[in-house]
């Protein structure tokens, strides 16, 4: 199956000759993760209506989420 890279849009086959599928090299690899760590590209949320976007947990609310998971939690 060919693909084209989603940074230059140079055709590649995808399979196991391509080792850095999607992409075509390792160059086109970190111009991607550089825009997703310059938050350049984002996975769009639509927030609810009864929660602030803005609003984060605060440590008690993590530390007693993590608590109800118990041990498992940290074995998987």
């Amino acid at each position: 199956m060919k693909v084209n890279c989603p940074t230059c849009q140079t055709e590649l086959e995808w399979g196991p000759q391509s080792p850095y599928r999607p992409f075509c090299s390792k160059r086109c690899q970190l111009i991607d993760l550089g825009e997703w760590a310059n938050e350049e590209k984002a996975i769009p949320v639509i927030p609810s209506e009864n929660s602030d976007a803005t609003e984060l947990p605060d440590i008690e609310e993590i530390e007693a989420l993590l608590a109800q998971q118990g041990d498992m939690f940290f074995k998987q």
